[in-house]
């Protein structure tokens, strides 16, 4: 019984002497410390540095910075994700809870949104989003960086370009992993007559500040209003020929060689049908509209492979949908649940059971773009937030 006793106290006392270590062990506590403000959202975080000295340094890191936005993508459950739209009239933007919108119980809260050069008559258009930096553009004048999580944005340089006659602006944002730049790309279209026209375009780099110009758009002239960024390049639609020998075709800029290419597009269905090119997640994707019929989704599963294109979903009309159609999803959850627009209208349609549903309380909206929070600074691209 002694000899028990005696081993139980010894085994005791090394039990508290292991935890007395743990506790003392000041790399093992900054450790969990990291690990659980990294899982944070962006609000807490800011609140955070507040904390202690330690702390905002910790959090101001370049290397928890890309910690936690790589944590905030992963999220299955778009815990840290947003949906970011223009409303109807196009001068206004708003926010919802991504998870909320995909999973609604009662109705859906929206945000107005208090971006940058906000004006009641002036339109703002969404370029596009990566890593949490979402590019704005105000009247096609005004071009912003922006992250709506910190609240920070960086107003980008006039690019140059002279108004004239005929001209159109279209814009692509994007991130070059390879050199750890955002570029912003603009391409100014200018009809001379029906036949004739010219492109201009441009990049501007985040890292240096500036505007260059490249070659001229290789393949006729874009038709998307924003470029699609999947795969460390940025993609339009266009055609050469506007009449009855239109034809449509997927041109790729390669934003780190700054080169075009053509991505080769899947073999269609027959039909009378309209096409929309999208991005969903790192993917490229076309929607594929048969009017009044059904739309199907095509998603290229390895990028530069024409056979690797997979019809994902087809999505059915229930009813006559007049003149409007389904959007390119801007997400879909593990379950098979698609969150996109129909017409203006946000629906969620559930690939499993063939069910749609429109999400009510929510805008009309124009267009729409998912962002998730991050902390990158939209200053420059290796800078800390602060």
């Amino acid at each position: 019984m002694v000899m028990s006793i005696e081993s139980s106290s010894s085994s005791s006392s090394s039990s508290n002497q292991k935890q007395q270590k743990t506790t003392d062990d000041p790399t093992l506590l900054q450790e969990i410390v990291v690990e659980i403000l990294s899982r944070l959202p962006v609000e807490s975080l800011l609140r955070c540095t507040s904390v202690c000295k330690s702390w905002y340094s910790l959090i101001s890191d370049p290397h928890f910075v890309k910690s936690h936005l790589n944590l905030s993508k992963s999220n299955s459950l778009y815990a840290h994700h947003r949906l970011i739209y223009s409303t109807v009239p196009k001068i206004n933007l708003k926010s919802c809870n991504l998870y909320h919108l995909l999973y609604p119980v009662g109705s859906v809260n929206s945000v107005e949104l208090d971006y940058p050069m906000k004006h009641p008559r002036k339109s703002v258009w969404v370029v596009g989003s990566c890593n949490g930096l979402v590019c704005v553009a105000i009247e096609e004048d005004a071009l912003f960086i922006w992250n709506p999580s910190t609240r920070r944005s960086s107003r980008l340089l006039y690019c140059g370009r002279k108004a004239q006659p005929g001209c159109y602006v279209l814009y692509g944002f994007g991130y070059e992993e390879a050199g750890g730049d955002y570029k912003v790309v603009e391409i100014s279209c200018v009809f001379k007559d029906r036949a004739k026209y010219c492109t201009t375009v441009r990049v501007y780099s985040l890292k240096r500040g500036n505007w260059k110009k490249i070659g001229a758009f290789p393949h006729g002239i874009p038709l998307d209003d924003s470029g699609k960024f999947a795969n460390g390049a940025l993609h339009w639609a266009a055609s050469k020929d506007f009449g009855s020998t239109y034809s449509w075709m997927v041109v790729s800029l390669d934003l780190a060689s700054e080169t075009y290419g053509e991505v080769l597009q899947p073999v269609y269905g027959e039909g009378d049908k309209d096409l929309t090119l999208g991005a969903l997640g790192e993917s490229l994707c076309v929607l594929c509209n048969y009017r009044g019929s059904r739309a199907e989704l095509w998603v290229m599963k390895v990028y530069g492979v024409r056979d690797s294109w997979t019809k994902l979903v087809s999505i059915p009309y229930l009813t006559d949908p007049g003149r409007d159609q389904f959007s390119v999803p801007f997400v879909i959850s593990k379950d098979g649940k698609m969150l996109l627009l129909f017409g203006s209208k946000l629906i969620v349609y559930d690939s499993k059971n063939s069910s749609s549903s429109v999400i009510q309380n929510v805008d009309e909206c124009l267009e729409a773009c998912t962002v998730v929070e991050s902390l990158v600074s939209p200053d420059a691209p290796n800078r800390p937030w602060r």
